[in-house]
């Protein structure tokens, strides 16, 4: 196939490299500045998978029609994205790949719903410069219809894709979609605080926010009636269990869990997104629980980031905590 992905940041500049060394055809679409250093010096890609240079055809818009597009954009940067490319992608299998449970039905307001699959990215990377990706950790690329009902182009995306990425194709993916928000709904604590997962998690009092954060969500989600459903790794069971200790011991365990999360710094993607003065994408993750029922805490969050953003001040874990209390 010839793929195109949209989104040259962390996630879409790792998929980029590593489809790349696997001989694929490939572009990368993104903004100027990223593009202007991937063409005049290539990507940089290190971490888990050692280090290595790809030279990889880069642009700001499509100039082909590709078989495959991967949109590797901000859930927010979606429309825009199609928008600019739709004459070459209208035809073309779509990929979405964003945190959150809104990336498939923003896309399928300019494009048809039968060509878009979704999918979920377990494995975690950070993307702070442009043309500069760290991989931090493995893990499984999730794919499947929103709607449950996989159809011929499922295992095409997974032929396309499996020579690099280690891919599984499910009915149940937006189930675990609503799953995934959990695991990324802590990122704006570290994004609040402007500092690496590790170093947010390290201390007990911030961990136990992040226990409440998902108190909170399994509430909404289960009043709103959504089931969610298991990912490798990271099972419903699993939230529930840490949520019922007596919150101490639940805010140690999450924080020995958060410490050891990769051997290189890791930043979520909302504070990668407000390194780079961009936008970031918590109104479709933690902004996620107040739009299904009441929540809160995670509205009170949601605000905090966009504080944050507009900013460009970071508070301390005695202004956070003071903040989450009040």
């Amino acid at each position: 196939m010839r793929i195109a992905i949209i989104g040259a940041g962390a996630i879409g500049g790792l998929v980029a490299g590593y489809l790349k060394l696997k001989g694929g055809d490939i572009t990368l679409i993104g903004h100027k500045e990223s593009i202007s250093k991937i063409n005049s010096r290539g990507l940089d890609i290190s971490g888990v998978r050692g280090e290595f240079n790809a030279r990889i055809e880069a642009h700001q818009r499509l100039a082909y029609q590709p078989d495959l597009v991967i949109l590797a954009t901000k859930t927010q940067d979606i429309e825009k994205a199609v928008k600019d490319n739709l004459e070459f992608i209208r035809n073309s299998l779509i990929l979405t790949t964003q945190n959150g449970a809104q990336a498939d039905n923003i896309a399928s307001n300019q494009l048809p719903e039968k060509n878009i699959t979704s999918s979920i990215v377990m494995f975690g990377a950070t993307c702070l410069e442009p043309g500069k990706v760290i991989h931090n950790f493995e893990g499984p690329w999730i794919i499947g219809k929103i709607n449950g009902k996989n159809d011929e182009n499922t295992p095409k995306i997974k032929d396309a894709l499996k020579d690099a990425f280690d891919i599984t194709i499910t009915n149940e993916i937006r189930g675990m979609k609503y799953l995934k928000i959990f695991v990324n709904a802590n990122n704006c604590i570290a994004a609040i605080l402007g500092c690496s997962m590790q170093e947010a998690f390290g201390d007990t009092d911030i961990s136990r926010i992040s226990i409440e954060i998902w108190k909170e969500g399994l509430r909404v989600m289960e009043e709103a009636g959504i089931k969610l459903v298991d990912l490798p790794d990271f099972t419903v069971e699993r939230i529930k269990r840490l949520t019922s200790m007596p919150i101490e011991q639940s805010a140690k365990v999450f924080s020995g869990i958060m410490k050891n999360l990769s051997d290189e710094p890791l930043y979520g993607s909302i504070f990668q997104s407000i390194k780079r003065g961009k936008p970031s994408e918590i109104d479709y993750i933690n902004g996620e629980f107040p739009k299904l029922g009441k929540a809160p805490l995670n509205k009170k969050l949601t605000e905090l980031v966009h504080q944050v953003e507009k900013t460009r001040k970071f508070l301390s874990k005695e202004e956070l905590l003071t903040v989450v209390k009040s």
